[in-house]
């Protein structure tokens, strides 16, 4: 058991989220079973998961199976778009538990705004009474650009906390963010490393070279220390333990200066306008 402890963002409902996270988008249900199961060996105490990936059976198996509690890991999942709408959402929720094995998720999100569908209103005050219900302790959403988030917060009550939305050095997300956080949203970056194609970028190469780390967990400090919750996505055991190995070090100004300076609004992901 790793004796790394990961720093947690205080949401604004109360609850803690650790900072650095597990991605499963495109890991098979057996796989997501052991590679959550080594995860949590390491030291990992938040799993992100959706109803769309297709292996919430696994990592509810490997939640199940690890000697570490269940109270004591973060685990979210999602609706899926075909999903939406009030009582959908309901029915799915109490899908994703069944397949998890578990009576409740630290945070259930809404996995995008799907705007053609114009359910996502609906879908939000499934969540609500989700929340109201304890069985999901925290809710948000992923995906949602300001113009979504000013329309859910002009037509229901509660404010997520939290938006999960694609960023990376090379898409920093700065007016999303600055809107989220003068409203006590936290943002959760996936794709935190653009599908591993930033890592083959010079400058991101030197700031590694001089601290003496790995491009990847170069990257995942960057996202720390911009107050980001992150959760880079691998397979590979020895990856996920590099991954979580990035509190022996700080990026100084000028790293920040030259990372500031990468972004570019390039996307490794679909635009949240067109899907859905």
């Amino acid at each position: 058991m790793s004796d790394i402890t990961v720093p947690s963002v205080v949401l604004s409902d109360g609850a803690r989220i650790p900072q650095l996270g597990l991605g499963v988008y495109k890991v098979a249900d057996d796989e997501a079973r052991t590679v959550v199961a080594t995860a949590l060996e390491l030291g990992y105490r938040h799993v992100d998961t959706a109803s769309f990936y297709g292996n919430e059976v696994g990592v509810g198996q490997a939640l199940r199976a690890s000697d570490v509690p269940r109270d004591d890991v973060f685990v979210t999942t999602k609706v899926w778009n075909t999903e939406q709408g009030f009582d959908e959402t309901l029915r799915a929720f109490d899908a994703s538990l069944e397949r998890l094995g578990t009576d409740h998720v630290e945070l259930y999100l809404i996995h995008w705004p799907a705007p053609t569908q114009d359910k996502y209103v609906d879908t939000w005050r499934a969540l609500e009474r989700i929340a109201e219900e304890g069985r999901a302790r925290s809710i948000g959403v992923s995906n949602f650009q300001v113009h979504h988030l000013e329309r859910l917060l002009g037509e229901t009550s509660v404010v997520p906390v939290i938006d999960q939305v694609e960023a990376h050095p090379w898409l920093q997300q700065h007016e999303l963010r600055e809107f989220c956080a003068a409203r006590g949203i936290a943002v959760e970056a996936w794709s935190p490393l653009a599908r591993g194609r930033v890592l083959d970028d010079a400058a991101i190469g030197r700031i590694a070279a001089k601290h003496g780390v790995e491009p990847a967990q170069a990257v995942i400090r960057w996202h720390l220390q911009q107050g980001l919750v992150v959760i880079p996505k691998t397979v590979n055991a020895l990856r996920l333990a590099s991954n979580l190995d990035v509190f022996g070090f700080e990026l100084d100004e000028d790293d920040l200066a030259t990372i500031a300076a990468l972004d570019s609004g390039e996307r490794s992901g679909s635009h949240p306008d067109q899907v859905g």
